[in-house]
């Protein structure tokens, strides 16, 4: 479909336009992404503010819970007034405010093996951002199988881990390469068991919106094959390649 850029979107994109690896042509590609947010808590919140800031045309985002009051320190596209709302409902209510152009479809559920394959399937680019294995582990494997673009994102405490899976390409590793299914607790993930700094969930949702766009660009290096570990605390970054499991 052809795309052309109107002079409010001339306007709006500007900063991003000017760079000479973006351009016109780059924010047409951001314009016509298709994107699905799995998990709009602290990472899902400000992956799909600066997704929508910078353009994206469609915006899926999946989460059953409603905002209670411990989410507020760290899940950034809610305030006291969203208290007890659905946060699917409220993201977009936001979202909307942020950029009334993109459009943005709420599943208000949790995905499961029964609902994963419609939903996913509608969009090119998936970002996990849910705190538990099952979830993550159903989402890379239908990632893997249909050759989806996968980036997914884990906190805890003042650490941050980020995965990039380009599974167009045969040869690339998953998440079963680092996690193990029958060795791993989703008390790793979830906040409540040992806590997060709200700034450690806002930042590694940002890197894993800047890893969505490079690939929709398809500028810079990537994380294909890498797992990006941050640790805030001390300022700590390492790359670390993951290795294939045999018979995987």
């Amino acid at each position: 479909m052809r795309v052309s850029l109107n002079k409010d979107q001339i306007e709006r994109y500007s900063r991003q336009i000017v760079l000479k690896k973006i351009g016109t042509s780059g924010q047409k590609r951001i314009i016509q992404s298709k994107i699905l947010i799995v998990g709009m808590g602290g990472l899902g919140c400000p992956v799909a503010e600066f997704l929508v800031r910078a353009g994206a045309g469609l915006l899926g985002i999946v989460d059953s819970d409603k905002i209670d009051l411990s989410n507020i320190h760290r899940q950034s596209l809610y305030n006291m007034g969203d208290l007890r709302k659905s946060k699917v409902s409220a993201a977009k209510s936001k979202l909307k405010k942020i950029n009334p152009s993109v459009k943005i479809n709420c599943y208000k559920i949790r995905l499961n093996k029964n609902n994963y394959k419609k939903i996913i399937k509608e969009y090119d680019y998936i970002v996990d951002g849910s705190d538990n294995f099952k979830t993550k582990f159903l989402v890379n494997d239908f990632c893997k199988k249909n050759k989806k673009i996968l980036v997914t994102g884990a906190i805890s405490k003042f650490d941050g881990h980020i995965f990039t899976f380009d599974f167009k390409n045969k040869k690339t590793i998953c998440i079963r390469n680092f996690f193990q299914e029958n060795e791993i607790s989703d008390e790793i993930l979830n906040c409540e068991f040992d806590g997060v700094l709200g700034t450690v969930a806002g930042m590694v949702g940002v890197l894993l919106a800047n890893e969505i766009l490079k690939k929709i660009l398809n500028i810079g290096k990537n994380l294909d094959g890498y797992i990006l570990i941050i640790d805030f605390l001390n300022l700590n970054f390492r790359k670390v390649k993951l290795n294939k499991i045999k018979n995987d």
